[in-house]
């Protein structure tokens, strides 16, 4: 589970399930502090009043150890993160206080049993802040800035995190081969290391659960996301894991003998990043959550589906855990949202979505739940992406009320606009890619609550039933006070 930047809200319920001792009882003296990187290296720190240190503090303690930069210090943030739960933290927070707070808010934000809370414990990451615009990033220039940038997304697309179509992974799988190996390597080299138990060996903190395989269990992993590599289906059984692997080995090599052998070390992190760029998700801030699965058969039994929810500075998507793909994605000023609390024993919170959509041909408002205890840091993460984007959209218009011309996109970039603007509302150019919406496999609701009761939508459309929107306002919503009737 992931967290947000967001101020965490202050707990409703009477008892707290806190285990933690007195803050004011940590140590002065000096202590040591591991920050970990998002792969196996961890950033050794000697802490004065560890109790009292804030972020922003250990902040430059971190950039003057990797020796990054402070012209690109906005583009990192630290995290706590756990099997359980990940939360990015402001530059007031102090971590060790939120540590010693750790089982107050797993109880808050997360399913997890009772054992599972009682022996989880975070440690602290230093990693992309989600509010980093990919725009700055295509500026970094520092080697060692976008080592970082590319070891974290190289970790989001081997866990599935970014799911990607094949010309995506197979491209980045070579990028990877080419900064891991080196480029104008022979054919057989580059099978070996493929193979090799020593190629570069990213793992991570034992106490995360995004981890890769182990280093005796490297090879393709180290290249391919994992799901991959597992297949499916009847065919692949006959031709056997070996065979699958064998395919996809000769794919790599092929993709990475097409890469130019001479560029310099930074070429390659530029073009994979600038590759993870394309995918709308790059960048989120993920959330375990979700949502009601379509009735099938006769008995017309539902139930839930595993989802992950991504929110970034552009917008929201909905991803299917187990097939690696976009359920539903949508741009902020595509929609509008609120959520709920539990109302009774048994209850859920709720993040809703409210979007445009068709039945039979005609527009309605489409709802859709997302189930998570989490609703409460999505709904305020959505929230504070607006606001950035309406102070960002401010200052880029001049003092006489004109926007400011627009940017000349880098080199490479000009089709990326263009399909940004092709797709403003939503159409898709390839129903079979994993990045599309599929609305059609969502048990959503067009309807929505006007107070007392639920009621049907008729199709005149002014506005939303819901007061949390991104102006302006790119699909037309239900006039709800004028266009119900009993459902």
């Amino acid at each position: 589970m992931e967290g947000d930047d967001s101020e965490f809200p202050p707990e409703s319920s009477e008892h707290s399930h806190s285990q933690r001792g007195s803050v004011a009882s940590s140590v002065t003296r000096a202590q040591d502090v591991l920050v970990y990187l998002v792969t196996d290296s961890a950033v050794h720190l000697c802490v004065d009043g560890v109790g009292c240190v804030s972020v922003q503090e250990m902040g430059r303690s971190v950039r003057e150890a990797l020796n990054t930069p402070d012209s690109v210090q906005d583009a990192f943030a630290f995290w706590l993160c756990s099997p359980l739960l990940e939360l990015q933290l402001k530059p007031k927070h102090q971590p060790y206080k939120l540590c010693r707070q750790w089982q107050d808010l797993l109880y808050r934000f997360t399913e997890a049993s009772d054992d599972d809370i009682a022996q989880d414990e975070p440690c602290l990451q230093y990693r992309r802040n989600v509010f980093y615009p990919k725009s700055k990033e295509l500026q970094i220039k520092d080697e060692g800035v976008l080592r970082l940038l590319y070891d974290e997304a190289r970790m989001n697309i081997l866990e599935g995190r970014y799911p990607c179509d094949p010309e995506h992974w197979l491209s980045l799988g070579a990028m990877t081969c080419a900064i891991e190996l080196g480029t104008g390597l022979e054919e057989q080299q580059v099978i070996a290391a493929i193979r090799s138990v020593s190629a570069h060996n990213h793992t991570f903190p034992t106490c995360l659960s995004l981890r890769l395989s182990c280093p005796r269990e490297k090879k393709l992993s180290s290249f391919l996301p994992g799901h991959l590599l597992v297949g499916g289906g009847f065919l692949s059984t006959l031709r056997g894991k070996g065979g699958r692997q064998a395919e996809l080995e000769q794919s790599l090599l092929k993709e990475y003998n097409s890469l130019s052998p001479n560029q310099d070390p930074t070429h390659h992190l530029r073009q994979y990043l600038s590759t993870c760029h394309t995918l709308p998700y790059y960048g989120c801030a993920f959330f375990s959550a979700g949502i009601d699965k379509p009735a099938q058969g006769i008995l017309h039994r539902g139930g839930r589906k595993a989802v992950t929810v991504g929110i970034s500075l552009e917008g929201v998507y909905v991803m299917d855990v187990k097939e690696k793909h976009v359920l539903l994605g949508l741009r902020f000023n595509e929609l509008s949202w609120d959520h709920s609390y539990p109302e009774g024993e048994g209850d859920s919170h709720i993040l809703w979505l409210e979007f445009d959509g068709e039945e039979a041909g005609t527009p309605v408002n489409k709802l859709l739940k997302i189930y998570s205890k989490q609703a409460e840091l999505m709904s305020g993460l959505i929230e504070f992406c607006v606001e950035l984007r309406s102070a960002g959209e401010a200052a880029a218009t001049g003092t006489d009320g004109e926007v400011a011309p627009a940017q000349t996109p880098p080199a490479g970039q000009e089709g990326t606009t263009e399909r940004a603007r092709g797709n403003r509302r939503g159409k898709l150019r390839r129903q079979s890619s994993v990045v599309c919406s599929r609305v059609h496999s969502l048990n959503t609701i067009s309807y929505v609550d006007d107070g007392k009761e639920i009621k049907r939508l008729k199709p005149k459309r002014a506005a939303s039933f819901f007061t949390r929107q991104a102006p302006p306002q790119d699909y037309a919503a239900v006039q709800v006070a004028e266009s119900l009737e009993q459902g």
